[in-house]
């Protein structure tokens, strides 16, 4: 049997008298006195594969096909009865011929605009989300070559906003600069980005306060939401056309999906909860009204979502300039609450 009551005591493992063995291993052929040392077993690890896994293929669109072919329907039945229409009318009248013909051909060059606008505005976010990508790659690569391509485009896009002036030109004189990779693309952030975070810091902190303000006077929760809703997409629109974006409105339905999608991968929410609980737990929440405490709530939640319209409308990475953060909305939103309080 083993001698539990054995004190502790160092030994050496090339000593004759320790033995390492198995679990299974007979213990009545170990000499009187002898120390037995049984090995743990090494946990077992996950073992990397050589291949990343590759998402299912996908099946045929079905959705895409009834959707297409709805469309090409409307389209037809659309043409066929503007047709129709202006033959009816040539048949009555000349004039009244000549008038719906005139007002389909502006109709048509009015929906050609449409397309195109909303197209080139959808070339432009992707174009933002491509930049900001290529800078990630740029950063953890230190490319040099790549980092010049990189702030050429910046500066094309930022070429129609006249307050980043003065950033170009000095971002343009140090081009040709020896610096690296990484360098010029967090040169080029405090550049061109430093007026344009102030400038969506203020957006983002006047709708959450529009909000909540809004929020407590309302007397329905049906119009609470209209207006939260119409608040954060003109809070989304402004940021994106603050970063160069000018979504349209197929722009905007892209942008609201990847800004709640931001949301949902980040842990917007949580972090949402910590910070009311910060801000409406330290006794704050007994000095306001009930009303008064859903508008706070509802002016963080608005903020919360600008500060994730920030993150995937803004060209570059967060990486020379500090992040804006909730807890600092928060704070401005509760002391103006406190003052208009008092």
């Amino acid at each position: 049997m083993t001698d539990r009551t054995r004190r502790p005591a160092t030994f050496r493992l090339d000593d004759p008298h320790v033995t390492v063995m198995d679990g299974d291993d007979d213990i009545g052929r170990l000499a009187r006195g002898a120390i037995r040392i049984t090995p743990e077993p090494e946990p077992q690890l996950p073992v990397a594969m050589d291949e990343p896994l590759r998402p299912a293929r996908k099946g045929f669109g079905w959705g895409t096909l009834f959707w297409s072919a709805l469309g090409g329907l409307v389209l037809l039945g659309t043409g066929l009865g503007v047709a129709n229409l202006i033959r009816d009318l040539f048949s009555i009248n000349d004039g009244l011929g000549f008038l719906g013909l005139g007002l389909a051909a502006l109709v048509s060059l009015a929906l050609v605009v449409i397309i195109v606008r909303e197209a080139l505005g959808l070339i432009r976010l992707a174009t933002i989300e491509k930049l900001h990508a290529r800078a990630l790659e740029v950063i953890a690569s230190d490319d040099r070559s790549e980092s010049r391509a990189v702030l050429a485009d910046l500066l094309k896009l930022a070429h129609s906003n006249p307050r980043l002036a003065r950033a170009r030109t000095a971002l343009q004189a140090h081009a040709g600069e020896i610096i690296d990779g990484a360098d010029l693309i967090r040169l080029a952030e405090r550049e061109l980005m430093s007026p344009l975070d102030i400038e969506a810091r203020r957006l983002v902190s006047v709708a959450a306060q529009r909000v909540s303000v809004v929020t407590a006077i309302s007397p329905r929760a049906l119009v609470d939401m209209l207006f939260v809703f119409a608040a954060a997409i003109r809070l989304v629109r402004q940021l994106a056309k603050l970063y160069g974006g000018r979504p349209g409105a197929l722009g905007m339905i892209t942008l609201l999906r990847h800004v709640i999608s931001h949301l949902a991968i980040t842990g917007g929410m949580a972090a949402s909860d910590s910070i009311i609980q910060q801000a409406l737990g330290h006794g704050i929440a007994a000095k306001l009204s009930q009303r008064l405490g859903e508008g706070i709530l509802n002016g963080l939640l608005t903020a919360r979502l600008g500060l994730a319209a920030i993150d995937v409308t803004r060209p570059l990475p967060f990486t020379a300039l500090p992040r804006p953060q909730l807890a600092d909305l928060a704070r401005d939103l509760v002391r103006k609450k406190e003052e208009a309080n008092l």
